[in-house]
């Protein structure tokens, strides 16, 4: 693409990544929707940790986790009906004004004093890695495999982003509204994204070079939904999807061990932050906060730190770390960085320890490998981007937090392992993770040769 081709708004994002004529406007109009993602998400996160671990503490949250995979179980196979039924479109926005109307329903119950910890960890767990899943998703649908690699960055920079906006409105809003008028707020925010979403799907990328579209053929467009792959999905299953392309197999064992290190590593911070709210002097005195409130907002100034690291890192970083390392080499460095703090907390279990590893593991998380993770989307068809993409980013995601929950439930209840011995355990996990990663790197190489225009 000439340079006399690209438009004022495409030479204004090339410092962050290489933008090439006309991919400027879909590219900021996909970061700022996952923006607003993102920051609904993290006013909604301290809300959620506040109700849980005030309403039963550590362990019962992590017990919850369990619930999620089982109601995924059935979600995701509903979600895969929705797609063949629906184009991508209607799909996305059906979906979203669910989730809005949830949270009034939250906010309605929470305000009416009904108990929320349990139910509304569940809604949150599945609301986030779909909602989210389902953007990245349309992202994959959107751009072809070369435009991604390039791209993705600049969209990995709106979710960074939105989770540092999220956590300072958050932040100032628990103690004076509560943990409920703040979701009304989330379920806006929620609109708005659907809304750029939708400007962005009339973008029509160019025929990638030597390459026939990855799709599931020619889009066709709906005079009712100007979208140019705005026909419905085959109707194929996401399993038969999964048991006849091996690559699918090895996403879903990335995700399952990535998510299983890093719940039980939450798990770990989780208990630490509950015993100092049980100690901190100014819980339940008079004027003062609730625990639930005190844990709310300690996790705002947590999610805080994590998120404006992690911002940094997307914005200075991650395309260049992908432009000359290469997808295979960045997807190792999370669990060498998840190495190093599991085995300094096994020498040092101490809450400054567990906050500083888990602040390092989930800003890394949440920018470089969240980045690079979607990007092994790339080379799949559109179904397998909308269905396999679902099962693995929702089922198998919370399919490792059932597994954390129960090396939690054996740990504590059975063996007692101590901080450390959860540590060690973690240690040992990695080492699998290390495995997995290499494998996906290199299947990834074979599919997407780091020329790829």
């Amino acid at each position: 693409m000439r340079d006399d081709d690209r438009t004022r708004l495409d030479r204004s994002l090339s410092p962050f990544a290489e933008v090439r004529g006309g991919e400027g406007r879909p590219t900021i109009l996909l970061a700022l929707a996952i923006f607003l993602l993102l920051t609904a998400y993290y006013i909604i996160k301290p809300l959620r940790e506040g109700l849980i671990l005030a309403g039963g503490g550590a362990a019962v949250k992590s017990y919850a986790s369990a619930g999620q995979a089982l109601l995924l179980l059935g979600l995701v196979p509903l979600y895969g009906r929705l797609a063949d039924r629906l184009p991508r479109l209607r799909l996305i926005t059906v979906v979203t004004f669910f989730f809005v109307a949830c949270l009034v329903v939250f906010f309605l119950l929470g305000r009416a004093g009904v108990p929320l910890g349990v139910a509304f960890f569940l809604w949150v767990g599945i609301f986030n890695v779909m909602i989210i899943a389902q953007l990245w998703s349309f992202a994959n649908d959107l751009f072809r495999t070369g435009q991604g690699k390039r791209l993705f960055a600049i969209i990995g920079f709106g979710a960074s982003s939105g989770a540092v906006v999220g956590n300072v409105v958050v932040g100032g809003l628990i103690e004076p509204l509560g943990l409920f008028v703040p979701m009304l707020l989330a379920a806006a925010l929620l609109v708005v994204s659907l809304g750029l979403t939708r400007l962005a799907a009339s973008y029509e990328a160019p025929p990638e070079p030597g390459h026939d579209d990855p799709g599931i053929g020619e889009a066709t467009r709906d005079d009712a939904d100007p979208d140019p792959g705005a026909s419905p999905m085959p109707g194929t299953s996401v399993f038969r999807l999964m048991a006849r392309n091996g690559y699918l197999v090895l996403l879903a064992l990335l995700i399952l061990v990535t998510n299983w290190v890093n719940t039980t590593g939450e798990y770990l911070l989780g208990e630490f932050i509950t015993r100092a709210a049980a100690s901190a002097p100014e819980v339940g005195a008079p004027g003062g906060p609730t625990a639930g409130e005190w844990i709310g907002a300690f996790y705002a100034r947590f999610f805080l730190v994590v998120n404006v690291t992690s911002l940094a890192t997307q914005l200075f970083l991650v395309s260049r770390l992908v432009k000359y390392l290469g997808v295979g080499i960045c997807l190792l460095i999370l669990p060498v960085i998840a190495l190093g703090g599991y085995a300094l907390l096994i020498v040092y279990p101490v809450l400054t320890v567990v906050r500083w590893a888990k602040t390092a593991e989930n800003a890394t998380d949440y920018s470089l490998q969240n980045t690079v993770r979607n990007m092994l989307w790339l080379p799949t068809t559109r179904e397998e981007k909308y269905k396999a993409k679902q099962f693995v980013d929702t089922f198998c995601w919370r399919l490792g937090d059932v597994l954390s929950a129960t090396v939690v439930f054996v740990g504590t209840r059975w063996l007692a392992l101590s901080l450390p011995g959860f540590a060690t355990f973690n240690l040992v996990l990695v080492g699998f993770w290390l495995v997995i990663a290499v494998l996906v790197g290199r299947r990834f190489r074979r599919l997407v040769p780091d020329h790829t225009p």
